[in-house]
């Protein structure tokens, strides 16, 4: 078929923009969050948005932009991956397997896989047309086609590329990727999935119109791991809701010179909860660090509660119980008030960030933070100057430098403040959505347009 013909879109004519957004199994997911800010802005912009679950529902703790139906429910790409009697079953059928109740238990099973045992499914996922799923993508261009009618669809990751091909043909549509950080569930798919899902990522970049990351550390790592020019890869950063902001309060000097340490992120070895459980044991031995408390905050799955245990279990045998809690998972009121009681924040992940969303929540409330100098933490604290950098890894650089800012209010006032005021002058959600309009036109542009437009052209409308 050929595909329908595209147009390069007046700068003032509102865009008809289909956001594709993979639900994370029903825990509060950062990606989801981000998503849900940047359609509910662009619709406030004037832009013709719509934002669609795939594989679960989506979790916000906001208002939802998403519609309520679910395409590619995660029950039915599981069936049709693993069994030929479900590729052919009808929509009757399948419409069983798509009810959010039971989505949302298949997701709180699913996120308890490890990567390791998921290549086959994700190759699948990946092939696209050519993998077993695609009754379900048919089903998705069938409903873009007759109810949005996009200008541009955005996939949620490179995971959802094999989506690129179909779209531009049958509809004619600018495909944007969105690079968000899913290079720590690529990387540990295990032998011989790991190359075999690059490999198909890698051969169906040609039919993606432009690459979006969430910072410039990403973008040069999805370069390589595409095996395309960095220049291809736009960079815009996350915004802040301004909902969320809202909830926000700028702290006066009474409000300084407390001695409560903040973690919120999800409870797993990636984000480096243990790193930090380490770090605050050190701490404790030193004098400035001896009144220190840890409150720590976030989404602890099946999967990772030994995890929690042995550290429950360290924090208990280092005497330190009493100086030590646990909020569980924030709603936004509750994440407000947690935010409120901290201090100093740190989430010294193991896993090169992606996007720092934690950091801007944390700084919009004037907490100045403490990371390690890998990921997007080195240009996130550049940008804003709201924290210190220390050696990945180092429990004693880590104890040090959380001692002399828990020692030091002027100074937890000096970073606090000022990143409080790059957050609100350059991470909102609508420098976010400016910054998306203009990778989106730049998709929509004739191709030989598309080197034209480069990063830096997006970079200036953030930074």
């Amino acid at each position: 078929m050929n595909s329908p013909s595209r147009t390069v879109a007046p700068p003032d004519r509102a865009l008809s923009i289909a956001m594709l957004g993979a639900g994370a199994g029903g825990m509060y997911c950062g990606s989801c969050l981000r998503d849900n800010t940047l359609a509910a802005t662009l619709m406030r912009l004037g832009q013709r948005v719509t934002l669609i679950p795939l594989y679960t529902p989506i979790r916000t703790d906001e208002r939802p932009a998403s519609i309520a139906r679910i395409f590619y429910g995660g029950v039915n790409v599981y069936l049709q991956s693993a069994s030929r009697l479900f590729r052919t079953t009808p929509r009757i059928l399948d419409r069983i397997w798509d009810q959010r109740w039971l989505l949302k238990i298949a997701g709180r099973f699913g996120a308890q896989t490890p990567p390791s045992k998921l290549g086959s499914l994700t190759c699948s996922i990946v092939r696209g047309l050519d993998g077993p799923t695609g009754k379900e993508i048919d089903r998705l261009i069938d409903f873009l086609r007759r109810e949005v009618r996009p200008d541009v669809v955005t996939l949620p990751n490179a995971m959802f590329i094999g989506f690129a091909e179909p779209i531009r043909r049958e509809l004619g549509a600018a495909v944007v990727c969105e690079l968000t950080g899913e290079d720590i569930f690529l990387e540990a798919l295990t032998d011989p999935w790991r190359d075999r899902v690059r490999e198909e990522i890698r051969g169906r970049a040609r039919f993606v119109s432009r690459f979006v990351a969430t910072s410039h550390y990403y973008a040069g790592v999805m370069a390589d791991y595409l095996g395309i020019a960095r220049a291809q890869i736009g960079v815009v950063y996350p915004g802040l809701s301004a909902e969320f902001l809202t909830g926000t309060a700028e702290r006066g000097s009474a409000d300084r010179g407390g001695r409560t340490l903040g973690y919120l992120a999800r409870i797993c070895p990636e984000k480096g909860l243990n790193r930090l459980f380490d770090g605050f044991v050190e701490l404790r031995r030193s004098s400035a660090g001896r009144k220190a408390r840890l409150h720590y905050a976030g989404y602890l799955g099946a999967a990772h509660r030994r995890f929690h245990d042995q550290l429950r279990r360290k924090i208990s045998a280092a005497e330190l119980s009493g100086a030590v809690h646990f909020a569980g998972e924030l709603d936004l009121r509750s994440k407000h008030e947690f935010l409120r009681e901290i201090d100093v924040f740190s989430v010294p992940a193991a896993w090169p960030e992606a996007k720092g969303i934690y950091l801007l929540e944390a700084w919009a409330h004037g907490i100045p933070v403490v990371q390690p100098a890998s990921g997007s933490f080195p240009e996130l604290i550049d940008a804003t100057g709201g924290g210190v950098l220390v050696p990945p890894d180092d429990p004693k650089a880590l104890a040090a430098a959380l001692a002399r800012l828990l020692d030091d209010p002027a100074e937890q006032a000096r970073l606090g403040d000022r990143a409080r005021r790059a957050v609100f002058e350059h991470f909102t959600d609508e420098h976010m959505a400016h910054g998306m309009l203009e990778v989106f036109r730049s998709a929509l542009a004739p191709a030989e347009l598309h080197l034209a437009a480069s990063g830096a052209s997006i970079h200036r409308a953030f930074l």
